[in-house]
């Protein structure tokens, strides 16, 4: 069964992935970019059914304007793809507020205006998936990446909480969170804060040259990424979670059975902070 799309920032990387495999399906694609000059090189995939418009996710007004636009004039939104984002990279205390507040604004703002914008209509109509991009960031981390992290950590905590509020709606909630593909999200993508302490160096400059160095070399295939998640779409039983890549996966087991072993050694002192005659909750 054919499907209408609606895929933020589709001009490269794992967004323009995500609409190459869906149109290859057959189904619609409303693809946002950000530069004029990207409308008729995403509507030259497929003139039928690849759609694009301008969006900045950080305009909430514009956002829901576009999702009315849609549902009005090309028809109902049966998936969303919350993609638009980029990565800052930069030691915290390097890094200004500034940049921050911009991170935040693309990354979590734009994501959640974007799902809000298209959530009524799902509700109403008891059927739609809603998708957002997150990172194996935000279920881990590692230094230099402080603000990117604080970003997708933020999605997961919103988003998830979300999956739980319209399950009984027929609406499913599916954060990716893909390890390192072959992408530019290190390249042009990517926002450096400049350096200018000198004790980072030793922990974040190999961390830096690194990156930068696997840059177009990265192990996951946007291809394949964009067949889970067509895969997942046709599930009767979608997770909430999907990680994507083998460095993900590692990573990501790796952080978290961390954070499980910390909680389970200091777990006689959580419990110590209970009224005796509290409410258990459940």
């Amino acid at each position: 069964m054919t499907k209408t799309f609606l895929i933020t920032g589709v001009s490269s990387g794992l967004g323009r992935a995500f609409a190459q495999g869906a149109l290859a399906a057959g189904h619609t694609v409303v693809g946002t970019v950000r530069r004029p000059d990207d409308l008729a090189a995403f509507e030259a995939l497929q003139p039928e059914r690849a759609i694009a418009r301008l969006l900045d996710v950080t305009v909430d007004d514009a956002v829901f304007a576009l999702v009315e636009e849609v549902e009005a004039e090309i028809g109902p939104i049966d998936v969303l793809i919350a993609n638009a984002g980029y990565g800052h990279e930069g030691v915290f205390e390097e890094s200004p507020m500034a940049e921050l507040r911009a991170q935040f604004a693309t990354n979590v703002f734009g994501v959640v205006a974007t799902v809000q914008a298209v959530l009524p209509a799902m509700r109403k109509r008891r059927s739609g998936h809603i998708f957002a991009v997150s990172s194996m960031g935000g279920l881990m981390t590692v230094p230099g990446l402080a603000y990117y992290c604080g970003s997708k950590y933020a999605v997961e905590g919103i988003l998830e909480a979300v999956s739980k509020e319209v399950a009984g709606f027929g609406v499913h909630v599916t954060l990716i969170e893909p390890g390192s593909f072959r992408t530019d999200w290190a390249g042009r993508s990517m926002v450096r804060s400049d350096r200018s302490i000198a004790d980072y160096d030793t922990l974040f400059e190999p961390i830096r040259a690194a990156r930068q160095a696997a840059s177009g070399n990265q192990l996951g295939n946007p291809a394949k990424a964009a067949e889970a998640v067509l895969t997942v779409l046709e599930s009767p039983a979608p997770p909430t979670h999907l990680v994507l890549g083998s460095d993900a996966l590692r990573l990501v087991t790796a952080g978290r059975a961390a954070v499980d072993e910390e909680i389970q050694q200091w777990a006689d002192l959580s419990r110590s902070t209970d009224f005796p005659e509290g409410h258990q909750l459940s």
